[in-house]
């Protein structure tokens, strides 16, 4: 048997799950007492209800069976008691577990590398925070319960099943591993196809969330129908595998209850004809088949919360193995101190780079390259040349096959990659604005971060006055990826987050988008404060950019080939006049158009 095999057929994941209950040991504690006394006053009633057939009615005396009815009404207030301080108890822990998982999952997967988000869809992740945990929800709030009370009550009715009538329990126990071992056999089957059924809905999950995400691109290329068809596809594919599920899941249910009951019935003919035959005591009798009921439907329930906790198992493994993700790149065991003050200076040596999720492709080859503190450097070169991935391996996303990448003289591999990043500022070319306020949006990163402060970072990036015309201000919701937005208001928010971060490097890839004049001229002059007494690296597609560079690179599979001032390189005809003959003059008339 494989290991995969052995995995699915064990609830071993949902066991990796019981350190987060260890944190609520009083609830745990509360919720056992509940359901214990529960379970014992459940096991309490057919005693009495012998002792009232058998010196109740046998003696027609009222007085007793008065008595023992107030007792069954205690009882059943006891019953009743215990079975909502479980609940209570159950259900609370099932959300707090869950509430904890979720938070774990998600802040263990923002810290993953960006070589795990290359090969895994978000949608996929969100269905194993939301899906998945919902699952576990009900494991640890219901089903975990509801298997131990069930246990405690099998356990306690065979007791005494055994006590009342020992040839009895003897028959009806032996009828236990037929009982039991094809329960056993149907568990596996149901968890495997609960783990297929869970990936299925993870796709389609994946799918809608993808689509939703660009709902605009849908509905610009007419893909509504072609997006609905495929999403009615994937569901449809998720119903088969639930279905499928579900069809193990009541075959075991149904097959698990036709045995019980089916053995109960045989033991029951044999106890009748022991009444008869004065061998035992009608309310002997009714005691034992009220403690085969009991057994006989714990054992049922089992069945069925075996299913439950089967179908959570598969949750629980997708997100374990989630939890156990490495990243690829991790701190060092002792990290080198980056000096302080910082710098600004940056340094490629040497450095080979291909994307783990395409090992084949080589994006930087043998690159080298300096930056001296205060300088800028515009990149430029044509689509796939490795520019972006400069400022990737730069934000430690990513370490080189070989090479390094040194920040003020120290191997990015041998520094804490918080430190890291509180050095770099970037401005990405597609700007990420969160379904938050304006506010909170340029704080973004900088909690600490006073209203002052973040009103100074936009005034610095030409932002305040457009601000200041929406309706709420810096309270302004931006809506979804900023929706409410122009793409000029995008930028300067971006470059507002960077001044306020304030860091000694900046890395500026600018949009290739054409703005309006006013937006050009606007997000010009923040990028001027911005880039102003800071070592910048900037991916540059716009004339002025590059003019006011101190030295521009061209980049070309992945190296260096050609290095120079904007004038220097257009004499020499080489890649760069050619690209700036297309690039530059190209968004020169497109920003002329835009007037």
């Amino acid at each position: 048997m494989s290991e995969t095999e052995k995995k699915n057929r064990s609830l071993k994941p949902l066991a990796r799950l019981i350190p987060y209950l260890s944190r609520y040991r009083r609830l745990v504690a509360s919720a056992l007492f509940f359901l214990v006394l529960a379970a014992a006053t459940t096991l309490a009633l057919p005693l009495a209800v012998r002792r009232m057939v058998d010196h109740g009615f046998a003696s027609s005396d009222g007085h007793f069976i008065n008595n023992y009815f107030g007792m069954l009404l205690i009882l059943a207030i006891l019953l009743a008691l215990a079975s909502a301080m479980r609940y209570y108890y159950v259900i609370t822990i099932g959300e707090r577990v869950v509430a904890d998982l979720r938070r774990e999952v998600f802040a263990h997967v923002t810290r993953l590398s960006a070589s795990f988000f290359d090969v895994n869809q978000s949608g996929e992740i969100v269905s194993r925070l939301t899906a998945d945990t919902t699952q576990i929800k009900s494991a640890f709030g219901s089903a975990a319960s509801q298997a131990l009370r069930n246990t405690i009550l099998c356990l306690g009715a065979m007791g005494m099943m055994i006590y009342t009538s020992p040839w009895l329990s003897v028959m009806v126990l032996g009828a236990i591993p037929v009982i039991v071992f094809p329960i056993v056999g149907f568990g596996r089957n149901v968890r495997r196809r609960s783990r297929a059924a869970q990936d299925t809905l993870a796709e389609s999950s994946a799918f809608a969330s993808e689509t939703v995400a660009a709902t605009r691109t849908v509905q610009a290329f007419g893909g509504e129908e072609m997006a609905s068809v495929r999403y009615a596809s994937a569901v449809e594919n998720a119903y088969d595998a639930a279905r499928v599920a579900i069809r193990s899941r009541a075959l075991l249910t149904g097959f698990a209850i036709l045995l019980v009951f089916g053995s109960i019935v045989g033991v029951l003919w044999y106890g009748a004809q022991s009444v008869l035959a004065g061998e035992m005591s009608a309310g002997t009798l009714g005691q034992f088949v009220l403690y085969s009921v009991i057994a006989a439907s714990s054992l049922g329930q089992l069945s069925e919360v075996w299913g439950e906790l089967s179908a959570a198992g598969g949750g629980a493994e997708r997100l374990t193995e989630l939890l156990h993700e490495i990243p690829a790149v991790q701190d060092p065991e002792q990290p080198v101190t980056l000096p302080s003050p910082a710098r600004g200076e940056v340094e490629f040596d040497q450095v080979s780079f291909a994307y783990p999720a395409r090992v084949s492709a080589i994006t930087l080859n043998s690159l080298s390259l300096n930056v001296k503190a205060g300088e800028t450097i515009a990149i430029v070169g044509p689509s796939g040349a490795g520019k972006s991935t400069i400022f990737s391996l730069l934000m430690r996303f990513y370490d080189p096959q070989t090479g390094s990448v040194k920040l003020d003289g120290v191997d990015l591999r041998n520094a804490c990659i918080e430190d890291i990043r509180s050095r770099l500022a970037i401005v990405p070319q597609d700007v990420t604005i969160f379904a938050a306020s304006i506010h909170d949006n340029i704080a973004f990163g900088m909690p600490g971060a006073s209203r002052e402060a973040v009103r100074a970072a936009a005034i610095s990036a030409q932002a305040d006055e457009f601000i200041g015309k929406l309706d709420q201000g810096y309270d302004t919701m931006a809506g979804e990826r900023g929706i409410t937005l122009s793409g000029g208001q995008r930028q300067r928010i971006a470059i507002a987050r960077a001044i306020l971060k304030n860091a000694p490097v900046l890395l500026l890839d600018e949009a290739t988008s054409a703005l309006d004049a006013e937006s050009e001229t606007l997000v010009q002059r923040a990028l001027d404060g911005l880039m102003e007494n800071r070592t910048t690296l900037v991916i540059a597609h716009r004339l002025a950019t590059v003019l006011k560079a101190d030295r521009i690179l061209v980049l070309e599979d992945g190296r260096v080939v050609e290095e120079g001032t904007h004038q220097s390189l257009v004499a020499k005809g080489g890649l760069y006049a050619k690209l700036a003959r297309l690039q530059f003059h190209d968004l020169e008339q497109r920003s002329a158009s835009a007037i």
